[in-house]
């Protein structure tokens, strides 16, 4: 983390994949309030979808991934549970893993006040196993790129012996063109009241990367406090994959059945962004 404006000049104009952090600060009490709000916002998709998105994902979920039949349900990387209340009050029982301490607060929260079938963990998926006896493991809205390639193989490792025998992984992955034109963007910078990195007036500095051949993309974000000018770095990294790459890795962790979906609806949404999805079954 960088802490004055002269390590914004002397920064690495160039930076690898993860080699400045390996995520931006999910675990941060402040920084989970604030991206718990920008969660539950009906304003915009991005960092959770809207409610009416949401109910038609969860219809195809329910109807074409479980045949309408109830389950046992792990979400990874699960936020506010806006997908546990539904998939609750279609008969499933549902346990969600989350890094953020307010989102699983409010998802417990609200299944407690509804009675809902739900359990939450707060938790890093990546320091161990998940459970098991699970019908349907699923992991959204590109978050499996977020961990490099390695980490990703082991989450899905995981995720096979959480399930049973004949059970299925849902995966929305981000595409690689979608990976590739976020990190060929210009830089950009903005300022606000507040933001998800300070409670205080922020100037917030964006630079984004590709790595060809990593096959993965870096943002590096430089917040300055407007009234001190004290400053922090913070970088997100995505891996990209090839759809065969992805299905070579399921395939590796010894998953079959492998379909491929344009989307978490199961069809092409106009003007979407590219969020492919596969389903494997555990044999």
């Amino acid at each position: 983390m960088a802490h004055t404006l002269l390590d914004i000049v002397d920064r690495v104009l160039q930076p690898e994949p993860w080699s400045e952090g390996d995520n931006i600060p999910w675990n941060d009490p402040g920084f989970s309030e604030r991206m718990l709000a920008e969660h539950l916002s009906q304003e915009h998709d991005l960092a959770s979808r809207r409610a009416e998105t949401i109910d038609q994902q969860v219809e195809w979920i329910v109807s074409r991934v479980l045949r309408s039949r109830p389950a046992r349900v792990l979400d990874l990387a699960c936020g506010p549970g806006l997908y546990a209340s539904r998939l609750a009050r279609q008969g499933c029982e549902y346990v969600g893993i989350d890094f953020s301490p307010a989102s699983i607060r409010h998802a417990q929260e609200i299944a407690g006040r509804d009675g809902l079938s739900c359990t939450f963990r707060h938790a890093d998926m990546r320091d161990g196993e998940f459970g098991e006896g699970f019908d349907l493991v699923m992991m959204i809205y590109g978050q499996f790129n977020v961990f490099q390639r390695d980490r990703g193989l082991q989450i899905l490792e995981n995720a096979h012996m959480a399930l049973k025998p004949g059970g299925l992984l849902l995966l929305e992955i981000q595409s690689l063109e979608q990976i590739q034109k976020g990190g060929e963007a210009g830089p950009s910078w903005y300022t606000a009241p507040s933001g998800l990195f300070s409670a205080e007036p922020p100037l917030v500095l964006q630079e984004n990367f590709w790595d060809q051949e990593a096959a993965a993309s870096t943002s590096r974000f430089s917040i300055i406090d407007a009234a001190t000018g004290s400053v922090s770095t913070w970088a997100l990294s995505n891996e990209a994959y090839t759809e065969s790459a992805i299905q070579d890795a399921l395939d590796s962790v010894g998953f079959e059945d492998i379909e491929r979906f344009p989307s978490l609806i199961g069809i092409d949404v106009e003007d979407g962004p590219d969020l492919p999805v596969f389903t494997a079954r555990k044999g």
